[in-house]
């Protein structure tokens, strides 16, 4: 019950259930992680939904930590991965949400989906999520360098109160745990220059938010330096021009939303799954 490890498309993945045995007769989310990101950073809210009446996925992308299988290369093969997810749990219609990169592989996969993505929360993103030479080198080369940067630009606070890892937790230390631990987990490919190639050449933002069928949540951080809330409103605007139902939250914090506002983030998601 604890965690539920699958074949999608024949390789092993992992998913964390929050604790609770899937339920076909609960609705389900789908939480997606970040570059250099895991399971974990859902901690908080994944547990959350499972004890409230949702059947949990706080997948490992493949290629990450405890999923097997290739890392994805782009966002339509992230997107590919989590549809490949669902049918293999024969899941007809689930929400989806996504942080960073995730949101971006959150919406290309709601827009494939169509009338099966019920909800698309966006947490921390942006479109184009374009990411700069000097970090894209820097990732290549030197990783703990970029990791360090990245996380620097990422946080609000050292220390958020309360955190989601517990009161006084250091937010900046778990996270650089949590990336040298990613980056050592796949020695075939570097993780964190392949995210985020990832990240800067997806150019179908603003076409697959004009085909998504379900409302949107976008979840800002106010103090974010890695996708700033400006650099979403393109998306914004094309959800809105589209006639999409769209619903905004902004959190007083930096990049790492759910470890730095917690029951912010879980605040919104959950109102926003609720409706």
């Amino acid at each position: 019950g604890l965690k539920r490890e699958l074949l999608v498309k024949g390789a092993r993945t992992y998913c964390y259930t929050g604790g609770q045995v899937f339920n076909p007769v609960k609705p389900s989310v789908v939480m997606i992680h970040g570059v250099l990101h895991d399971h974990s950073v859902w901690a908080m809210q994944s547990r959350w939904f499972a004890h409230h009446g949702w059947n949990v996925l706080a997948v490992d992308l493949p290629g990450h930590c405890r999923s097997a299988g290739a890392a994805p290369q782009s966002v339509e093969e992230g997107a590919e991965f989590v549809i490949a997810l669902l049918d293999a749990l024969g899941i007809q219609r689930a929400a989806l949400v996504g942080h960073s990169w995730g949101s971006l592989i959150a919406l290309e996969a709601a827009a494939r989906l169509g009338n099966r993505a019920t909800h698309l929360a966006l947490v921390g993103t942006a479109w184009p999520m374009k990411v700069s030479p000097a970090l894209l080198d820097a990732a290549l080369k030197e990783p703990e360098k970029a990791l360090r940067m990245v996380n620097v630009f990422s946080r609000s606070t050292l220390s958020a109160p309360p955190s989601a890892l517990g009161p006084g937790t250091w937010v900046f230390g778990a996270q650089m745990a949590l990336g040298r631990r990613v980056l050592g987990s796949n020695s075939e490919v570097n993780l964190f220059h392949r995210g985020f190639v990832a990240c800067d050449r997806y150019a179908g933002g603003e076409a697959a938010i004009g085909r998504v069928a379900c409302p949107v949540l976008f979840a800002l951080g106010t103090q974010d330096q890695m996708t700033p809330p400006k650099a979403a409103q393109t998306l914004v605007n094309a959800a809105r021009a589209a006639g999409k139902a769209v619903s905004m939250a902004l959190l007083p914090v930096g990049h790492n939303e759910m470890t730095e506002a917690p029951e912010e983030t879980l605040m919104a998601l959950r109102d926003f799954l609720s409706a």
